[in-house]
């Protein structure tokens, strides 16, 4: 902001100072006038200060530690706005955007010269994934309107949108980003926070009441805090109403939120502070705190009938990808691998060798370097008991994906026939990756599968929203009776039979690379990880007819340059996280079962770039996610979960050693 407006801002902060309302004991205090802050990528808090003056030249960022500030780099001309991007800090002063690397070293990204016209006092600034910055600018006269510029990493300066565009914004005070194609402005005249879309610089409402929006910040899981000069407030999902989170500040600046403490970082120019205040939502709790378990190993001596641990003198790790069971009261466990090779074994912990259930290696196609195919779903008609059926999902080739039915053997019941394979399904791909490949039956006795959008990156082909393709999709088939020419018949309660040029299998569609769904064996209810590309990871409840965005949403955020904020024909997910949280999320299922009571309604989850793991709790009557805790990790990537007959989960990995499925136990004391 410029001096005159921060004057401003203080003078009006001291008519609300009087309510008083308590705040947290400051993270730090005796600042010269902070007006801006950051978390680095090295976990520290940075501080953008005016200065006792707030004069050319007078500013500096500087290090929070032990709840003093230090110096990083001085001699700055108003650094009123700050953002992290690597291992840089990004500043707008006055009218110069600078870089300040962790050794206090300043160059100047863009001086006024490379601006298309003088841009007057730069204020805020955002940067997003890719390096390019994004600031507002006042010009002077204030008459004079404003502009949002964009500078790329090469330093080119260009116009975003500005007042003649946008002439519903009337100060643009802070700025964020929404996804890599649109823009968060708070308008410190109006009070209001719009969306502006990158690509043509128009803009949409996101939400009013804010007295003079100073700062915007996601915190890590898709709620947005907002800053203004006395109040931090957030907006829970898109579209609510923003809640008051914290009160009693008198010149609140530009916010950050610390991924490490789950705080909102505030500073206050006129108290010289900076206090963190916890990033929950009243009435909207969510519990994060972590779970007193920990993942085993489950059946240690077990041995993998066939396996070889090298192949022409490479390893070759097992890979698990489903535990299942028969449902036959046999208790028995089957794991089938993405190579192609179903186990059978007792639900034993003792249990020291498995028995080969059905072997179609030859027939799957798997590679090293093309991952995402290979044997990727596998479970059991619900009367198998009686007719003996099962289904697999796999790839027989290329950028081909089947679901076959097979019987097991009248011989064996640890057996299966190949023999007896029929092809119901199949579906060809442009790309090798986001096969999905999870099938299961749901309570309705229909048989579920799920289909990424084909692949590589930005859903090229448009597949997520069109009808007219599986690709994307959720499908269902009624497996006990026959169309003309299918294994298989439509149900007739398919959400889009008789849609015209729509296909009639679809249950749900708008997703990217769902890995994986399962079925709540108690409620019924669907549930979907859906694999994000840029920025967020999901967590959605597929129903019927449902559209879940993708590729015009990503999480809760606008996606690409066609995307776009809620809309009432998208469903947004129950939960995301950001990719400062994890990278790729894996899919399990909601406890049921009994050795770990304190688990029960729980849906497990994992990350599996980070390894992370988590217990999510969503309550049903208030329809949202009352707690995300974590569970402590074993350090490995987690490629999909289970459960067997009794409702105990297992989570998979890949190993060198067999020793590739877990289980929840209880942490020592």
């Amino acid at each position: 902001m410029n001096r005159s407006h921060w004057v401003a801002l203080v003078a009006l902060s001291l008519a609300s100072a009087a309510r008083g309302a308590e705040l947290p004991k400051p993270l730090a205090a005796g600042l010269k006038h902070p007006d801006s802050v950051c978390v680095g990528a090295d976990g520290r808090v940075y501080v953008a200060t005016l200065g006792q003056g707030g004069g050319a030249g007078d500013g500096a960022i500087d290090v929070v530690d032990g709840g003093k500030a230090g110096p990083l780099a001085g001699g700055l001309d108003r650094p009123t706005g700050m953002f992290a991007f690597k291992d840089n800090l990004f500043a707008v002063a006055s009218s110069k955007v600078v870089r300040v690397g962790r050794n206090g070293k300043t160059t100047v990204v863009a001086d006024a010269g490379a601006f298309p016209f003088p841009p007057g006092p730069l204020s805020d600034l955002t940067v997003d994934e890719m390096g390019t910055a994004y600031m507002s600018a006042a010009h002077l006269p204030m008459d004079k309107g404003w502009t949002i510029f964009r500078v790329d990493p090469r330093g080119k300066v260009t116009v975003v949108t500005d007042a003649k565009r946008n002439p519903e914004i009337r100060s643009p005070s802070t700025l964020l980003n929404d996804g890599m194609s649109h823009l968060l402005v708070g308008d410190g005249e109006t009070g209001e926070l719009r969306r502006v879309r990158i690509a043509d610089g128009n803009s949409e409402k996101v939400a009013d009441g804010f007295k003079s929006p100073r700062g915007l910040a996601f915190d890590g899981y898709g709620r947005l805090f907002v800053s203004d000069p006395t109040t931090l407030w957030a907006v829970p999902r898109p579209g609510a109403k923003p809640v008051r989170v914290a009160e009693g500040f008198q010149a609140a600046g530009d916010i950050a939120y610390d991924l490490k403490t789950n705080c909102v970082l505030v500073p206050d120019a006129a108290a010289g502070t900076i206090t963190a205040i916890p990033a929950q939502v009243p009435g909207a709790e969510v519990d994060f705190s972590p779970l007193p378990f920990q993942p085993e190993v489950a059946f240690p001596d077990l041995e993998w009938t066939g396996w070889e641990k090298e192949v022409n003198g490479k390893i070759a790790p097992l890979r698990p990808l489903v535990l299942t069971h028969a449902g036959d009261g046999s208790n028995r466990v089957f794991v089938s691998t993405q190579q192609g090779v179903i186990h059978v074994f007792p639900n034993d912990q003792k249990a020291t060798k498995t028995k080969v259930f059905l072997d179609i290696h030859q027939k799957v196609r798997y590679a090293d370097n093309e991952n995402e195919e290979g044997l990727l779903g596998f479970c059991f008609h619900p009367r198998f008991k009686e007719n003996g059926e099962f289904y697999l999902f796999y790839n027989p080739k290329r950028l081909t994906s089947v679901i076959s039915r097979f019987k097991v053997s009248k011989d064996d019941p640890d057996r299966a026939d190949p023999a007896s394979e029929e092809v119901i399904f199949k579906v060809e791909r442009p790309y090798w990756n986001h096969a999905g490949g999870t099938i299961a039956f749901g309570p309705d006795g229909c048989l579920y599968a799920v289909l990424g959008d084909g692949g590589l990156g930005n859903d090229p082909h448009g597949n997520g929203q069109n009808l007219g393709t599986y690709l994307g999709k959720a499908l269902r088939f009624d497996v006990d009776h026959r169309d003309e020419g299918k294994g298989y018949a439509v149900p007739k309660d398919n959400p889009f039979v008789g849609t015209k040029d729509a296909k009639p299998e679809i249950y749900c569609y708008g997703l990217r690379n769902p890995w994986r769904i399962a079925f709540d064996r108690k409620t019924g209810k669907l549930w979907c990880a859906d694999v994000g590309q840029n920025l967020y990871e999901e967590i959605d409840h597929l129903v019927s007819g449902g559209n879940y965005g993708w590729s015009r949403r990503e999480g809760l955020h606008p996606f690409g340059p066609k995307g776009t904020g809620p809309r009432p024909e998208f469903i947004d997910p129950i939960w995301e996280y950001s990719h400062d949280v994890g990278k790729s999320i894996t899919g399990g299922t909601v406890y049921r079962g009994s050795r770990l009571p304190e688990l029960e309604g729980h849906y497990l989850y994992a990350d599996y770039v980070t390894n992370k793991l988590w217990a999510l709790k969503y309550d049903e009557t208030a329809k949202r996610v009352v707690a995300n805790h974590s569970i402590p990790d074993k350090g490995v990537p987690v490629m999909s979960f289970g459960e067997d007959e009794t409702g105990d989960v297992y989570f998979m990995t890949y190993s060198g050693s067999g020793r590739a499925i877990y289980r929840f136990a209880r942490s020592a004391r």
